[in-house]
């Protein structure tokens, strides 16, 4: 932010000579987030001041920069707000500084996250970190891995509506029942996601294979929820090697020593495809949706997605630019 210290400079004026983890995360992601591509990027919609004057909208960056911590440490708006009172590392982050500067009340962090869904602007945060990877030579371009993940969602019925979200379904896994939705994502070889697409959670993985796939793939690895013969035919008609985990099925007696070894070296290289699941769950606290609808948890999903593609390269991005 122009006329302000860098985030790196307030925490160098600090005495302490431990940092911490929270610090270290932070200073991290402030080397490797693109701000400024991101901040053209929401320039053109974001309301100016009129001619008459009056008072100023928040800077873009700082508003980014507090959307993003909302996103790593799961904070709601009214929630967030209060964390910028009472966290100084946080308030550094976004370039706040209490005897200068206004912190945004809830009803703007809203107005600016409401912002980004209306215009679509989380798929252009996740297009432009994609053409950083691209341009750090950090994307392999090998194959393609597919996978989903369950994301719960409140079935609570208390609520202004007295019904849970329409827009979300229930789904059995196993022996167990859940409500929400699905994250189905294409990862890299290494477990850079490439490919964001949100359903309902009893929709099929297999169905939206082709949505995220661009058909330039030389190889496609996927558990067994993809074994369907649509899937192998499509695959096959691609001209795209057929990595799919194979099910056994009732009956099953020959090739089985062969089936396990083949599901074994596919599951061997789909494991890193979990990473950024991990990411989401554990390292930023993504558990359960936030609000209702597909369109505004895909949009802070898309948004996460790209995040974690940034934490997953974070070192090696600071080494390049070093």
């Amino acid at each position: 932010m122009a006329g302000q210290m860098t985030f790196a400079e307030t925490m160098g004026l600090s005495r302490r000579h431990k940092e911490t983890k929270r610090e270290r995360f932070l200073r991290e992601m402030d080397q490797v987030v693109p701000w400024q591509p991101l901040i053209e990027c929401i320039a053109p919609y974001y309301p100016k001041a009129g001619p008459r004057g009056g008072r100023k909208p928040m800077p873009i960056e700082q508003m980014l920069r507090i959307h993003f911590l909302q996103q790593w440490y799961a904070y709601s708006d009214p929630g967030m707000e209060e964390a910028l009172y009472e966290i100084p590392l946080l308030r550094a982050f976004a370039g706040i500084d209490l005897g200068r500067d206004l912190i945004p009340d809830e009803s703007t962090i809203l107005r600016f996250r409401r912002l980004l869904e209306q215009h679509g602007l989380a798929q252009q945060i996740f297009a432009q970190v994609q053409e950083l990877l691209e341009a750090s030579h950090l994307i392999l371009q090998e194959g393609k891995m597919v996978d989903a993940t369950l994301i719960h969602a409140p079935s609570s019925t208390k609520n202004r509506d007295r019904k849970r979200d329409p827009e979300m379904h229930q789904t059995k896994k196993g022996n167990q029942w859940y409500f929400g939705m699905k994250a189905h994502v294409a990862t890299d070889t290494q477990g850079l996601v490439q490919a964001v697409e949100f359903t309902a959670a009893h929709v099929p993985d297999h169905r939206v294979l082709e949505e995220l796939l661009t058909g330039d793939e030389k190889t496609v690895l996927a558990d067994r929820g993809y074994d369907y013969p649509q899937v192998h035919e499509f695959l096959r008609k691609q001209g795209i090697q057929d990595a799919v985990a194979r099910r056994r099925y009732p009956g099953q007696r020959t090739g089985l020593q062969a089936l396990k070894r083949f599901n074994r070296r596919v599951a061997s290289i789909r494991a890193r495809g979990e990473h950024a699941f991990r990411v989401l769950k554990c390292q930023f606290g993504y558990h359960k949706t936030r609000y209702r609808g597909l369109t505004k948890n895909g949009a802070q999903l898309t948004t996460l997605f790209a995040l974690v593609n940034l934490y997953l390269v974070r070192k090696e991005l600071c080494w390049l630019r070093a």
